[in-house]
């Protein structure tokens, strides 16, 4: 799969946030990936966070935010206070 540029949308409760595509990443996929297990053994449900554009504002407990890549899926969470964790 070529990832050079891919859609990348936030959406919050269901509105959306942020809109932007992997080819505006300061680094690209294969070198952030090469990067990151170059000090990391890959393991299933990794996560690499490169960082977002402007946008998202501030969350609340209790607010769903998805992140959808075009072609990869969907990743939804809710968020809670740190002491629920």
């Amino acid at each position: 799969m070529d990832v050079s540029d891919l859609s990348i949308k936030t959406r919050v409760n269901g509105k959306l946030r942020q809109e932007s595509r992997t080819s505006n990443l300061i680094f690209d996929v294969p070198k952030t990936h090469r990067v990151y297990f170059s000090y990391h053994d890959p393991e299933a449900g990794d996560v690499i966070a490169t960082g977002t554009p402007p946008g998202v504002g501030e969350l609340f407990v209790g607010d769903e935010v998805e992140i959808e890549i075009e072609d990869i899926g969907v990743l939804k969470n809710t968020v809670i206070r740190n002491d629920d964790i």
